[in-house]
């Protein structure tokens, strides 16, 4: 008969077999993507298609990279989410802090305001935004690109429920030796908060760097383009050069898929550490 550990070690290396096998799965269509990247045209439009070829080339990403400015699109890309994630981050967190410490009248009201933004797709105010932005002259500008992502719901959401599950002591003895409501966030309360911080700035930069419809309304100019908008015109009318724009997706999709990898424990942390109280 097998033994109690025995069961425990084949239970936990088949659930490990079992998360690999469905990791690979959804991670396939990159890894083709990536593979597919290094091989010639002439390889490209062979059959059968092979995963591996004998002969790796970069000229895909060389060709990518001379047709289109991908490093100053990137760095369009890289000051709006800079500015967007730093600012939602600073009035989410006041905004919350002021939920969750304060009682003012209309609390509940204006609570309920933030819950019910969050229901509202984006896409329903992106014609009113575009308007206002027009006739303010924002248009192909950086303010322009983030001033609609300088504060969200889920973002003051997820703050709140992190500044409840802080323990009520730590705001009483703060009192109790001085410290004001504005000392009190930045010693106490957002030193704390640095998981939930991390969580919500990884996952608003995975969100912000993947917009594309409203980068592609309000930036014409092409010095004013991001990645996402920028990366469509490696697709021409005349030839479809699929290896370039493999390469040119690879490069795109990098900067995201490693923030997501190296920051997953903090998207976990950020996720689970404001559940200890509604």
């Amino acid at each position: 008969m097998m033994k109690p550990k025995t069961k425990k070690k084949i239970k936990d290396r088949s659930a490990f077999i079992v998360k690999l096998l469905i990791g690979i799965l959804f991670m396939l269509p990159i890894i083709i993507g990536l593979l597919f990247s290094f091989q010639t045209e002439t390889d490209l439009v062979s059959y059968p298609l092979k995963f591996f070829t004998a002969n790796p080339t970069l000229e895909h990403y060389i060709s990518a990279f001379t047709t289109i400015p991908i490093l100053h699109y990137l760095k369009n890309t890289l000051i709006v989410c800079v500015i967007a994630i730093t600012a939602q981050i600073v009035f989410s967190s006041l905004c919350a802090y002021a939920f969750v410490f304060f009682d003012f009248k209309g609390k509940e009201f204006f609570w309920n305001v933030v819950l019910a933004c969050m229901m509202i797709p984006g896409e329903v105010t992106i014609i009113t935004n575009y308007v206002t932005i027009q006739n303010i002259g924002l248009v192909n500008t950086y303010p322009g690109l983030f001033i609609t992502s300088m504060i969200g719901g889920t973002s003051i959401f997820m703050m709140r429920q992190y500044y409840k599950s802080l323990p009520k002591d730590f705001k009483d003895a703060a009192t109790i030796d001085g410290c004001g409501e504005l000392g009190f966030l930045f010693r106490v309360a957002t030193p704390l908060s640095i998981p939930t911080i991390s969580s919500l700035a990884i996952y608003l930069f995975v969100h912000i760097y993947n917009q594309f419809f409203w980068p592609l309304l309000v930036a014409n100019d092409d010095k004013m383009r991001t990645i996402q908008v920028g990366i469509s015109f490696l697709v021409t009318s005349d030839v479809t050069d699929y290896g370039r724009i493999l390469a040119g997706a690879m490069v795109t999709i990098l900067p995201s898929v490693l923030i997501y990898i190296f920051g997953q424990d903090y998207i976990i942390k950020g996720m689970t550490s404001g559940g200890v109280k509604g």
